[in-house]
């Protein structure tokens, strides 16, 4: 399963972060990470849930890749 940040939106109630847990953990997802600065968590995804939680306009959804400065 490929990792993917779930982030809410700057306008969206929490609810819609606890229901995109929610959402993972049912499709048999796992989260791996929840953020302490920003609303999110990084979870292992099945790649049939991806597009359940890509059309959810309260949240964005991102692979996790890495980062790497010159």
């Amino acid at each position: 399963m490929a990792q993917f940040n779930i982030t809410l939106k700057k306008d969206a109630p929490k609810e819609e972060l606890d229901a995109a847990k929610k959402h993972v953990t049912d499709q048999g997802g796992k989260i791996v990470h929840e953020f302490s600065l920003i609303k999110g968590f990084t979870a292992e995804i099945p790649d049939d849930a991806i597009s359940t939680l890509e059309s959810n306009e309260h949240v964005t959804v991102e692979k996790d890749s890495e980062v790497q400065t010159q």
